[in-house]
């Protein structure tokens, strides 16, 4: 029995010998089943670490061009957006309306102040220009300067400029609204109605539009100052007067330069009826302007030195009317506006409105202020005057004195 026990265990060590072998005697075979587990298990996870990473790529690929498009449509729109505001025009606007603000103010300005309305008055006059081009987008795909403009050549559609225009007008109004007053704000609403639906459609239908568009010039300045003062007075049409008569020769002369280009877009100029030049020349002298009143006598003498050399451009254009001349007189007022308004705002003088103004505001308070301190004065003296008296003695009266006699008997004190 124990013979058939053993038999039946040495065959089942053969047997299992065979099977897994024993790892010291023979141990490539013992290893082998577990390498190509191994080798089967890796496969799997090399090949999906690839697709990981090369899915990861992709994503950052993906991400790139999404990147790239965003940035280029942002490039894309704040070009356009820039081109449609005409920027540079609107900063012009912004000089004219922040130095009214400075001439509105009194001793001290208001830096918060001037910069909310000069943000408000780029943001209103950016709506008004797109509005402008958004009304005249077959005029100008007709003119040579204008028809690489956003609208005209395709870059940007109609509607999505009015939404600009609609969006950054209502911004500017209650902007102004709201930092400066409610006059400055109206002031901003009425200059857009008046440019983007009565001067715009009023260029294609007779030549007074370049004086209606000078008073939308002349506006600014005017909405600086009631900015900063809450009121207008006759000194706050000072500088809009000089803007208003600035103009005129301004755009003459440019309407003179581009008088073949404002012929094929359809728009009636003053300079259409006058191919001599003389006419639009003299209406450039006539319109030569000077300030006063706000400024000290210093200005006043800056003031006849640059109106004169205008002046001498505008007589060489009315001796010799033509394109050399038209230029000269173009570039001339470029240059005598920013020295206008740098010399007027040098020697400004304080508004005295702005001034008297204060100081009604702080008299109340200064009446105020003296009443407090007489009741004060008066609670202190019937505190004292609750206080218990206390007895002192009086001075001593003498009935007769003692120097220089002597013999005079010794003075009696009263209790």
């Amino acid at each position: 029995m124990w013979r058939g026990g053993a038999t039946a265990a040495s065959a089942a060590r053969a047997l299992r010998s065979r099977l897994f072998p024993d790892p010291i005697h023979h141990p490539a075979t013992s290893l082998a089943p577990i390498a190509s587990a191994r080798a089967s298990s890796t496969a799997p996870s090399a090949a999906a670490a690839n697709n990981v990473v090369e899915e990861a790529a992709a994503a950052a690929v993906s991400v790139s061009q999404q990147a790239g498009s965003v940035s280029n449509a942002l490039r894309h729109y704040g070009r356009c957006y820039w081109e449609l505001s005409k920027a540079r025009l609107s900063a012009l606007v912004v000089a004219t309306s922040g130095a009214g603000y400075v001439l509105g103010s009194g001793n001290v300005v208001d830096i918060a102040g001037l910069c909310c309305t000069c943000a408000g008055t780029m943001m209103v006059a950016a709506s008004a220009n797109t509005l402008n081009q958004v009304f005249e987008i077959k005029n100008d795909a007709k003119m040579k300067r204008t028809m690489r403009r956003p609208l005209p050549s395709g870059r940007i559609s109609p509607a999505h400029a009015a939404m600009w225009a609609t969006s950054v007008g209502a911004a500017g109004t209650a902007l102004l609204a709201w930092k400066a007053n409610g006059l400055a704000a109206g002031l901003a609403a009425s200059n857009l109605v008046l440019y983007a639906f009565v001067y715009t459609p009023l260029k294609q239908i007779h030549p007074v539009n370049t004086w209606v568009g000078a008073v939308v010039g002349a506006i600014p300045p005017l909405l600086g100052w009631a900015a900063a003062s809450t009121e207008l007075s006759l000194n706050a049409m000072i500088l809009p007067a000089a803007l208003y008569y600035w103009q005129i020769p301004h755009f003459m002369a440019l309407a003179y330069l581009c008088r073949d280009d404002y012929l094929a877009g359809g728009y009636r100029m003053f300079s259409f009826a006058d191919p001599t030049g003389k006419k639009t020349a003299w209406i450039l002298l006539i319109c030569e302007t000077n300030a006063g009143g706000l400024s000290s006598e210093w200005f006043g003498l800056e003031a006849s030195l640059l109106t004169m050399g205008l002046t001498i451009g505008a007589l060489s254009f009315v001796l010799e009317p033509s394109p050399k001349t038209a230029r000269r007189m173009f570039y001339g007022s470029l240059l005598y506006l920013p020295a206008f308004m740098a010399g007027l705002l040098l020697h400004r003088l304080p508004n005295e409105q702005k001034v008297h103004n204060l100081t009604e505001k702080s008299e109340p308070d200064g009446v105020l202020y003296a009443v407090d301190l007489q009741d004060d004065e008066r609670a202190r003296q019937k505190h004292e005057d609750r206080k218990p008296s206390r007895v002192q003695s009086r001075p001593p009266v003498a009935y007769a004195s003692v120097a220089p006699f002597p013999f005079l008997p010794v003075p009696i004190y009263e209790s």
